[in-house]
């Protein structure tokens, strides 16, 4: 584990960049970025488009280790290179951003319990020495919770934790995220008891294993405040979940301690159309409210 990328995870001001939009959430983003299936033929061609758009957000004078402490990447993009560089690699070494990697393979169906529990992650032992040869920092893998249901909410957590156990056996550092979806009508409850069962499995970790928890913003304000004084706890992040920027930045600001880690609140707006002039002003608009909302 790298100290000084720990040290600025725990400490530093700014918030987390997800840019991590997998195989099946890779042709949204590129709609929403305004390049539609008829650009691309196959995987390969998608993904290099995806990457290339990556590579503009990262390489834009507007995304800043001034704003943005770390990145999340997914494995395709990890294998990718900017400059020559790795795209962790040079996320570190040139802009000074901590970068993790996404490494769940998506969700289950819904269960009897109301939640989404994550697939088998195949070759999880093979992916994560491949994460530590590429100086990745850490992982980030997600459930989601449709439902106020305890047996539901402990399964999901416990799935996170004891994944989690293994990838800090590698030595980095597990986002672990249960997303509860925000428009269930008992999202309040749900947010009650997922904050019990953070608890609870957070006290029976190892006390030198470390975790950061990505969280849908809560209903009511600095509900998983208590969480940070937990050792363990590097970081409570937040993801958008839906919310515009403007909601998601609204609700963020009123969680103490808590910074974003938004994925389509921060790519709101960008398009391929644009030209540089342009999508550094509307990334810089972006990066500007979200750090200002993290740092409250």
């Amino acid at each position: 584990m790298n100290q000084v990328q720990l040290d600025r995870m725990k400490n530093g001001l700014g918030f987390i960049a997800a840019l991590d939009q997998s195989g099946g959430s890779t042709p949204k983003a590129l709609k929403l970025y305004g390049i539609n299936e008829s650009r691309y033929s196959n995987d390969d061609e998608m993904f290099r488009l995806v990457h290339e758009m990556r590579t503009r957000i990262i390489k834009s004078p507007s995304f800043t280790k001034e704003h943005i402490l770390g990145a999340i990447l997914f494995e395709n993009t990890m294998d990718r290179k900017i400059d020559g560089l790795y795209t962790a690699d040079y996320l570190w070494n040139i802009e000074g951003i901590v970068p993790f990697l996404k490494i769940d393979k998506g969700l289950e169906e819904i269960n009897e319990n109301g939640v989404q529990l994550m697939k088998p992650i195949d070759g999880l032992d093979l992916l994560l020495k491949r994460a530590v040869e590429r100086n990745i920092f850490g992982t980030k893998m997600r459930s989601v919770i449709k439902k106020a249901n305890k047996e539901g909410i402990k399964e999901v957590v416990e799935q996170q934790f004891e994944l989690a156990k293994v990838i800090a056996s590698y030595g980095l550092v597990p986002i672990i995220e249960p997303e509860v979806d925000i428009n269930i009508k008992d999202k309040k409850e749900a947010e009650a008891i997922l904050l019990e069962e953070l608890e609870r499995n957070l006290k029976l970790l190892d006390k030198r294993t470390l975790v950061i928890f990505k969280l849908s913003l809560p209903t009511v304000a600095n509900l998983y405040k208590p969480l940070l004084n937990d050792h363990r706890l590097v970081r409570i992040v937040a993801l958008s979940g839906g919310y515009s920027r403007e909601k998601a930045n609204e609700i963020l600001s009123k969680n103490s301690g808590v910074i974003a880690s938004f994925s389509r609140a921060l790519s709101e707006g960008l398009s391929d159309a644009q030209t540089a002039e342009e999508f550094d002003k509307t990334l810089k608009v972006a990066v500007d409210s979200i750090y200002k909302a993290s740092i409250k």
